[in-house]
Formats: C-alpha cells, sequence, structure tokens
C-alpha cells in the first residue's frame, strides 16, 4: 500500500514550504516492456494520463528501490532486475501539476530488464494498464512518455546513459 500524500516526504516538504515555492522532485520512471515488444502504460488515477510508472523518491530509499517501489504500487508487477538509461535534471525539466505546485525534476529512468507477477489494471494510484505498440498508445498520453522511449533507444544503441 502507498503511503498518503501527507504522509509522504513530499508531501510534508510542500507543507513546510507552502505552495508557491518551486520544490526539486526526486524521482523515478520505469519502462517495462513484454515479451513482444509492448509498452506498459499506467492511466493515473489523478490527472487521467497514460503514463510510464512513476513517482517520488522516500526518504530511507535510493533511486533503484523507489522505482521498484513504484512499479509495485502502480502495477503490481515485481521489479526484479532494472538497468538506468537516463537521468533528467535540467531547469528544463521544470513543471506545474493540476494543483498549482511546482516541481523541478530530477528523474531517473530505468528499463525493467525482469518482473514477476501478475499485472493489476486498477490499484490506488491508476484506473487501468496495459501493454500497448509504439503508435497504439490511448489518448491522452504524457509527454514524458515518447521522451522516454526516445531515451531508451540513444542507452540501447550506445550504451551511454542519455543526460537531460
Amino acid at each position: 500500500m502507498s503511503l498518503s500524500w501527507e504522509d509522504s516526504y513530499l508531501g510534508q516538504i510542500r507543507t513546510l514550504a507552502g505552495d508557491e515555492r518551486t520544490l526539486i522532485l526526486v524521482g523515478a520512471r520505469c519502462i517495462i516492456r513484454d515479451d513482444t515488444g509492448r509498452l506498459l502504460l499506467i492511466k493515473r488515477s489523478d490527472n487521467g494520463f497514460w503514463a510510464l510508472p512513476a513517482g517520488a523518491m522516500e526518504l530511507g530509499e535510493s533511486i533503484t528501490d523507489c522505482a521498484v517501489r513504484e512499479v509495485r504500487e502502480e502495477t503490481g508487477l515485481i521489479a526484479t532486475a532494472t538497468t538506468l538509461c537516463a537521468l533528467y535534471s535540467s531547469p528544463a525539466n521544470t513543471n506545474t501539476n493540476m494543483y498549482g505546485h511546482t516541481y523541478q525534476q530530477f528523474a531517473a529512468l530505468f528499463r525493467i530488464d525482469a518482473y514477476e507477477g501478475e499485472l493489476q489494471r486498477v490499484t490506488d494510484e491508476t484506473t487501468d494498464a496495459g501493454f500497448f505498440r509504439p503508435g497504439e498508445f490511448p489518448e491522452p498520453t504524457g509527454k514524458s512518455v515518447q521522451r522516454s522511449l526516445d531515451d531508451l533507444e540513444a542507452f540501447e544503441r550506445t550504451g551511454t546513459v542519455v543526460l537531460g
């Protein structure tokens, strides 16, 4: 079970900082493919967008632990092997969410190389989930999905972690 917003590290920091300040959000985003190369997307319960499993790191965990936890919370799957593909830290990664909170994201993109379990299409954080072929993604799809796929392709072609 996931933490409530109020109990999460980011929720606690947001409460202390107030709504107007830009905060740094450290998190992980995950690419999961099935045996046929389809990509796992989740439909977020907070904004209705289709996205990659992702979320903010909590105190006491590593960025890899964060990736594994977010995959479990949002899909029910247990990631057993991960590979870091990209790091996003540029000020260009600053966004304001639907609550009016602005964050500069420091995010790690992971390729999930192996996983166990059965996909849960509905969780506390998602209203649907499924595997889709590129070009057949449901709408609306979050803008980070295509960038993540492009960066994964660059990583797999060069073997170099993408920095953005």
